[in-house]
């Protein structure tokens, strides 16, 4: 391994990291439901479930495409670059938001999320290049340790800019997201020449996209593991996307005690990135993605039955974020080890496919069920272990070329 490329490649994940930390799972999410719109009757939760929704629609609808040309033309970084600066732009944008601005919160959300979101598919598909098949569980929990702990630094940063002027919040995201991706674009492999034009490949692709969906489906492995991955991942995300206001509405949470709650998540499923790391390349990541899937479920059904307080609930997040670092990090070795050479960013296409076409699901799920029952949160939450149970029983029909012998 080339350990300047592997350091570059992590601290894309330290960069990328404080913008789920600070915008979709804390603080931005906290103050559009609650002062942008208000969540009087969860209209708030409302609203801020179809601005996931549809921005991972989006995610979901061009990433294979957009993976595909982007392989064909040697475009791999470039298109990254795009989209880091489409997410930071639309970061910035929070700046214009005030109470009352719904509509203009809700664009300007989806388009800066839409820009977090497409430039992953980019930056997961140089894990293969950058690491042997025997130490991509390794390098992959290495990155997403990484990530947690500038979720963490992030969430600090935000917390006296809260109280002070929430816009400097939004700053601070967008400058630390541009400061720590810089070494990426300096020493990660440099896009290839192709023969193929960006319009060329654009036109191929959408032309094509029939042989490039039968591409996928030719193989048995992968299609099974992307299908069990759309339901899970549905799930994780979805305890992400809805995680602040269940602790902020159920169970009291006001928003710098959130603050707070997020950075002891992200310092446990930092841990759990790194111990789980090596035994994602001994064990194999099925056998570890398997475990992880057992403990959200029993995470997700005890917080109908716990009683209504911030120390059960910051309990069982704790245990909930252990998992979170490894079912992200074996996720991506999993999938990086079925992956055909040459095909990386095409295939992690389809793999943000799976896992955002799946997120339009979860909150809609999520939003319906926690207004049908006139606010039962705790009901919305144990639903969600449905989707790690079928997850988990099509893993079990995914064989795992990294298992151990």
């Amino acid at each position: 391994m080339n350990k300047k490329q592997v350091g570059a490649w992590a601290l894309f994940d330290l960069a990328n990291s404080v913008y789920p930390a600070v915008i979709t799972a804390v603080v931005f999410q906290v103050y559009y439901i609650n002062t942008v719109v208000g969540n009087t009757d969860s209209i708030g939760d409302w609203w801020w479930g179809r601005a996931v929704s549809l921005s991972a629609l989006i995610v979901a609808i061009s990433s294979p495409l957009l993976g595909a040309i982007a392989d064909r033309a040697g475009m791999r970084k470039r298109f990254m670059a795009f989209f880091v600066a489409m997410c930071v732009t639309g970061v910035a944008l929070f700046t214009t938001l005030g109470p009352g601005a719904v509509l203009w919160g809700f664009w300007v959300f989806v388009f800066a999320n839409v820009g977090y979101e497409a430039c992953l598919v980019f930056y997961n598909a140089y894990l293969p290049d950058i690491a042997p098949s025997d130490k991509q569980g390794w390098v992959s929990g290495l990155g997403f340790g990484v990530g947690y702990a500038g979720s963490a630094v992030g969430l600090l940063l935000a917390l006296p800019l809260i109280e002070t002027n929430i816009d400097l919040v939004w700053v601070m995201v967008a400058v630390f997201f541009i400061l720590f991706s810089i070494p990426s674009f300096l020493f990660l492999p440099q896009d290839q020449a192709s023969d193929m034009s960006v319009g060329r490949a654009a036109r191929w692709g959408v032309t094509n996209f029939r042989q490039i969906l039968g591409e996928v489906l030719r193989e048995k492995n992968l299609r099974r593991f992307l299908l069990a991955f759309f339901f899970y991942i549905d799930g994780v995300l979805t305890a992400i996307y809805m995680s602040s206001t269940v602790a902020s509405t159920t169970f009291g949470y006001t928003q710098n005690e959130l603050v707070y709650l997020y950075i002891a998540l992200q310092i446990a499923a930092l841990v759990g990135a790194f111990a789980l790391a090596k035994p994602t390349d001994f064990l194999g990541p099925k056998k570890i993605l398997s475990g992880v899937l057992v403990m959200w479920t029993l995470v997700a059904v005890s917080i109908g039955f716990i009683p209504t307080s911030k120390l059960w609930f910051g309990a069982l997040a704790m245990v909930a974020g252990f998992g979170l670092g490894s079912v992200q990090a074996a996720s991506r070795a999993f999938m990086a080890a079925l992956i055909p050479k040459g095909k990386e960013a095409e295939m992690f296409g389809f793999y943000a496919l799976c896992g955002k076409s799946s997120s339009v699901v979860g909150p809609l799920v999520f939003g319906y069920i926690a207004m049908a029952s006139g606010g039962n949160q705790r009901l919305a939450v144990m639903a969600i272990s449905v989707l790690f149970i079928v997850g988990l029983g099509l893993l079990r029909r995914v064989n795992d070329p990294r298992a151990a012998t």
